[in-house]
This record gives C-alpha cells, sequence and structure tokens, in this order.
C-alpha cells in the first residue's frame, strides 16, 4: 500500500496526524487554488486514488439530492465508507431509499446512531425535538457523528450553494471547525446548480427520494421537515418556525477560505 501523502507530495504518518492537526486553513487555500478550474470527477479522482486528504469517508443524510454525490464517489472507490447518523426520526421513506441506493451503488454503509444513555439521560420520551431542536440534534446527531470522525481526516459533504443563503459562498476544501483535529471538509458539488443535479440524475438513471414528488425538496428527520411550496428556499421547510438553518454537523456561521 502506498503511504498517504500531503499536499506536498511528503509522506504523511500516523505519528504526526496525532500530534498535531492533519489540516490548517493553508493547506484549505492550496487545495482551493490546486483544483481550481477543474471538474468534480477530476478533483474527485486525485483526492481519493493519490492520497491527498488521507482516510475518507462520506456524511450522508440519503436525502433529496444525495444520489448524485454517492453516485459520484462510488464511481471512484465504492470502499469509502459512507456515514449515516440514524436518528430514530427518520421517515420510514428515508430509510428505504437508503437501503435501495446502498445495494444498487454497492456502497460500504456505517450506520451511526445516539448513545443510548444520552436519550435515556437527555430525551427520555423522545419529544426534545419539540421544544428544543438544538438539543435534539445534538444528541442524535452532532455527538455520534463526532465519535465516528476521529478515525478519518477528511469527510465529503453533499452541500450545494443554492440550496440556502448560509451555502452561497462555500469552497471546494474548508476545515471542519467542529474541533481541533483540522479536518478537512470537502464539498465537491458546491458549484452544481439545480440543473446540473437533475441532468445527472437523469444521465445515470439513478432513483429518486420517495419525498421529492410530495413537496419535499430537502428531507431531514421527519417532526422537522415540512412540506415546500413552490419558489421558497428548499430548506425553508427544514425546522420551520425556529430560528434554526442548520443541524450543528454543519455550523452556518463557518467562514470560507478564499
Amino acid at each position: 500500500m502506498k503511504p498517504e501523502l500531503n499536499i506536498t507530495g511528503e509522506p504523511r504518518t500516523r505519528d504526526t496526524i496525532d500530534l498535531a492537526p492533519r489540516f490548517s486553513e493553508h493547506d484549505a487555500l492550496r487545495l482551493n487554488r490546486m483544483f481550481r478550474g477543474a471538474s468534480t470527477q477530476e478533483m474527485l479522482e486525485a483526492v481519493i486514488r493519490d492520497g491527498l486528504a488521507g482516510d475518507l469517508a462520506v456524511v450522508s443524510s440519503f436525502g433529496a439530492e444525495s444520489a448524485v454525490l454517492l453516485h459520484l464517489i462510488a464511481s471512484v472507490d465504492r470502499s469509502i465508507p459512507v456515514l449515516f447518523l440514524d436518528t430514530g426520526k427518520h421517515f420510514p421513506e428515508t430509510l428505504a431509499y437508503r437501503d435501495l441506493l446502498v445495494e444498487r451503488l454497492g456502497l460500504n454503509l456505517v450506520v451511526l446512531t445516539p448513545d443510548p444513555d444520552d436519550l435515556a439521560k437527555k430525551d427520555e420520551s423522545g419529544l426534545r425535538w419539540s421544544y428544543d431542536p438544538d438539543g435534539c440534534c445534538d444528541i442524535r446527531k452532532v455527538r455520534p457523528l463526532e465519535k465516528a470522525l476521529v478515525n478519518y481526516d477528511a469527510t465529503f459533504t453533499g452541500r450545494k450553494s443554492f440550496q440556502s443563503s448560509t451555502r452561497a459562498n462555500l469552497p471546494r476544501f474548508e476545515i471542519d471547525t467542529s474541533d481541533a483535529q483540522g479536518r478537512l471538509k470537502i464539498n465537491p458539488v458546491i458549484d452544481w446548480d439545480a440543473s446540473q443535479i437533475e441532468a445527472y440524475l437523469i444521465q445515470h438513471d439513478l432513483p429518486r427520494h420517495p419525498l421529492i414528488a410530495q413537496g419535499y425538496p430537502s428531507i431531514g428527520c421527519s417532526p422537522c421537515t415540512s412540506q415546500v411550496a413552490p419558489g421558497e428556499d428548499p430548506r425553508s421547510g427544514r425546522w420551520k418556525g425556529w430560528d434554526k438553518t442548520e443541524c450543528g454537523i454543519h455550523k452556518p456561521g463557518e467562514e470560507p477560505f478564499l
């Protein structure tokens, strides 16, 4: 197995990763410059096959447009772990769609679940979403993902700039600010628009999430996801009535490295 390389082409060892942050803001800046003008496929092949970002994982909700990123990555390397947060609050349609895509694309699915002690102490009734959605997301999404991500140097996300104003200026590469590990967060389809997503789905005959046809362009946990009227922000149906736009995995205040 060839050694992992950093973006200067020098070998990276697990000892150096453990002693210091894996990547810095400067690394993210250099990667954005390195792949400026490159296609999404070219960038993915270089990052995955050349080991530029170390140990990789995909974080996927198996939501409305997830099939595109999952197909892109599977076409390069199907062995990359796909981390799915099973919150216990998903629509049954989402779980069925997840299983369909896993079988169709041959994905390496890794299911993450909330800590039973956290649920017993902080959400025994299962209704925390109704009065504290941030706390519910923290227990059911943020904490399980934090535990899993210590094993990875970088993660792929399916965020796109057209989804909401909080995602409008995100770059392809950024530093995950959720901890001090210096993990890369890679947004391969951040600059894709809705027509590109649709064209890719058609070209590769990818199945659609069944709730899209029912007016759900952005799909999360069932209690906190509602239908969206034509012309509304695609994510306006998430946590409707709350001053909340992200679950906590992605922070709305994160600034891109340009």
